[in-house]
């Protein structure tokens, strides 16, 4: 899925490799997809992009937006996955594919579920304007942010609700979630109530560093780039990880399912502590 370090990913590569290619045409979804959602038809993109020259690239939160000449933005996030590839090698079924003048396209596929939505710079939707307005883990603003956060946070609420839910840090999400929760050593069920002032300046020092680990590497190995490979950032805890054991005290990883998706943790280095 597409979230902080991804979208940062993505939209370089966008603006390293497809900035100046002209539209030549949009062709809309071959296979629809139940759980992709568009502004609008996406029949109507290519009257909208064609002949428009792909002005930048640019990131917020868990989004990822080409902005064209002609004013109109292309904004994609969550399970959208973008291939850039020649036009000849464009997949069978896609969501949408947009055909340069060079020969190349770019292919948008989506998995579970995700948005491609094509709009002018007035977009309204809750979740684009949260993540084009989040404070980013990078700057001086955010360690203030995160205090406010979670002193005015319910002391019940869980370390990962506090972190992936709500849109409270837009672009953190479950996938991200794993590993920096490892590195603080702190249990995703574990309440807020329970984390001394020193868990708290561990888990925000876990959300920057990471997310600059991962961000510098090019994304998670979980996830690819707009070429098809794998993030350079090696995850500790995820799916590639569950049968290696924790690479801190070699104990077994656990998988469950817990707020809509599955946590992977290590029950020895993140104990989970009652209130």
């Amino acid at each position: 899925m597409l979230e902080f370090p991804e979208a940062i990913s993505i939209a370089k590569q966008l603006n390293d490799n497809i900035t100046g290619k002209r539209v030549r045409r949009v062709l809309p979804p071959s296979k629809a997809h139940k759980f992709c959602w568009y502004a609008g038809d996406p029949a109507d993109y290519d009257a909208k992009l064609s002949g428009a020259a792909v002005r930048s690239a640019e990131n917020f939160g868990s989004y990822a937006e080409i902005l064209f000449e002609n004013g109109q933005r292309l904004c994609l996030n969550d399970g959208v996955n973008a291939r850039l590839l020649s036009c000849a090698d464009a997949p069978k079924d896609y969501q949408l594919l947009i055909e340069f003048d060079d020969g190349t396209a770019l292919a948008f596929t989506v998995a579970m579920y995700g948005g491609i939505v094509l709009h002018d710079g007035s977009c309204e939707n809750e979740y684009y304007l949260k993540s084009r307005n989040a404070i980013s883990p990078f700057s001086a603003e955010f360690e203030p942010y995160y205090r406010k956060l979670l002193a005015e946070s319910k002391p019940t609420l869980s370390a990962k609700a506090f972190l992936a839910t709500e849109q409270r840090f837009p672009g953190i999400g479950n996938g991200v979630l794993q590993d920096i929760l490892f590195s603080a050593g702190i249990h995703p069920k574990r309440k807020l109530a329970t984390l001394s002032d020193s868990d708290r300046d561990r888990l925000l020092s876990s959300v920057q560093t990471v997310l600059n680990d991962m961000t510098a590497c090019g994304g998670r190995d979980t996830e690819k780039d707009i070429f098809g490979r794998q993030g350079g950032y090696r995850t500790k805890m995820s799916k590639n990880t569950l049968d290696q054991g924790c690479p801190k005290c070699g104990g077994q990883i656990v998988k469950e399912a817990y707020l809509g998706g599955a946590v992977y943790y290590c029950p020895a280095c993140q104990p989970l502590e009652k209130a």
